[in-house]
């Protein structure tokens, strides 16, 4: 087969890659620009295809463009953020892994895979301003942020009561506090709790899912950029400066990137950051609380969190019961709830019959409260006009228990997990298919954040 045809060959592959792939050879000339790289820059592949890069990317030289940087110097980058302007204007970024094709000491092509991640950009410098400005007294007042505090928490059995004596305490002092509990048991509730009782009640309580950013926006958001620091960088305060003095909540820290965690080890190491990009080394005074929806040992064990790392958040373990194992607090909140939405939707629902109070008694809660307010809302959304006492024919509990016994095959030889494992899985498979694999509507129906359910479907390696 002649070079002509593989290269044609490989233009009608990469058509099919979401990712841009830009390709020149040694002088310059671009020889590969697919479909997605044509998108995002909004240029033509006529208009860049073998012509040579300096020609067509003006404003693009070999101090900022990861292309021409790897073609003159031969050294590979690796996603490295690069922020730029399109044909049409609109400034773009995207994350580049850029390598020289290297062939008896000679370059004979520079390749570029470029991520499109404008819109993440965007998100995150939102994020960045609005705790900024809640960050201020008078927007906080104005926004009528909710704070939330013990007298907020709700629950009277035994396991629990432990669980908010251990969390006062915690509040009395700044070690790092790690919060373990499933999906909708309240950690976040726990955490603010423990800052707004603490005597850094009056500075920031900030809050950041470590599952929702890639690494290199991550960083940005929590450490600040520098201008300078790469191209379109400007000079940005992270979390931690906006947060200092009070509390960064870190949530589900086992889904942060694992050579992130490095630089926040050396954070809490030296008490200090260094904005990306940047040269100077600035102080913070931040309590951290960290959580997670899966048990320590698991992701200790499974190396989705560093050993070191751990030990600095973890001086202080609070472990929140699942709503299963706390059933005197399941009609205790169920009227909490009642009294919430009659509020919200004008109703004057005064109570719950005992059927249906049976029947919530008797579920499990793979949601845990946050799955039984949703509960409650919906009964009270569905029912009637007239309607004061909610029965057992505004819930939809009992499809869910019919649910979960038709998917019973017995444990079996495979053990507790194994077996729950599986289960699990058929479960996510199904409502996956009934939802024709929109994996947030997905999530909504399983009553999970679409963070958590990307992640059990990577773990469970469902094909959707």
């Amino acid at each position: 087969m002649k070079s002509k045809e593989y290269l044609s060959i490989l233009q009608n592959i990469l058509r099919l890659v979401d990712e841009g792939v830009h390709v020149l050879d040694k002088d310059g000339n671009t020889i590969i620009y697919n479909d997605a790289m044509s998108k995002l820059e909004k240029m033509e592949t006529k208009e860049v295809i073998r012509k040579p890069f300096g020609e067509v990317f003006k404003n693009l030289t070999g101090e900022n463009s990861t292309l021409l940087k790897a073609l003159m110097s031969r050294e590979s980058t690796m996603n490295q953020k690069q922020t730029y302007l399109n044909k049409d204007g609109k400034e773009i970024t995207t994350i580049n892994s850029t390598l020289p094709v290297i062939v008896k000491d000679e370059v004979i092509a520079v390749v570029e895979v470029a991520k499109n991640i404008t819109k993440m950009t965007e998100m995150s410098h939102t994020i960045l301003k609005l705790h900024d400005e809640i960050g201020k007294p008078e927007k906080a007042k104005s926004k009528k942020i909710r704070k939330y505090n013990f007298n907020n928490i709700i629950g009277n059995s035994p396991n629990f009561i432990e669980v908010i004596e251990k969390a006062k305490k915690a509040s009395k002092n700044p070690a790092a506090v790690f919060i373990y509990g499933e999906t909708g048991t309240g950690k976040e509730l726990i955490a603010q709790s423990i800052h707004y009782e603490s005597d850094r009640r009056e500075k920031p309580f900030i809050a950041q899912n470590c599952a929702a950013l890639p690494e290199s926006l991550l960083e940005g958001l929590l450490f600040g950029t520098s201008k300078g620091g790469f191209t379109g960088a400007v000079d940005r305060a992270g979390l931690f400066e906006q947060a200092n003095g009070g509390t960064l909540l870190l949530d589900e820290i086992n889904s942060m990137p694992y050579e992130l965690q490095a630089k926040l080890l050396r954070v809490l190491q030296e008490n200090y950051i260094r904005r990306v990009g940047g040269t100077k080394d600035i102080p913070i005074d931040v309590r951290i609380i960290s959580t997670s929806n899966e048990p320590p040992e698991k992701i200790l064990s499974e190396g989705n969190i560093r050993k070191d790392l751990f030990y600095r958040l973890n001086v202080i373990q609070i472990s929140i019961p699942p709503l299963r194992k706390r059933k005197e607090d399941i009609l205790m909140l169920a009227n909490m709830f009642l009294e919430k939405y009659n509020e919200r939707m004008n109703r004057e629902i005064i109570a719950i019959s005992d059927e249906a109070k049976e029947n919530l008694l008797n579920y499990e809660y793979p949601g845990n409260v946050r799955e039984l307010e949703n509960i409650i809302m919906s009964a009270m959304s569905m029912a009637d006009d007239n309607v004061t006492v909610l029965d057992s024919s505004c819930f939809s509990i009992k499809h869910s228990m019919h649910r979960t016994e038709q998917n019973f095959e017995g444990i079996g030889d495979e053990g507790i997990d194994e077996y729950l494992a599986r289960l699990e899985k058929n479960i996510i498979e199904d409502t996956l298919e009934n939802n024709g694999n929109n994996i947030t509507k997905a999530a909504e129906d399983l009553k999970i954040k679409r963070q958590t359910l990307q992640h059990k479907i990577k773990k469970y390696n469902i094909k959707i």
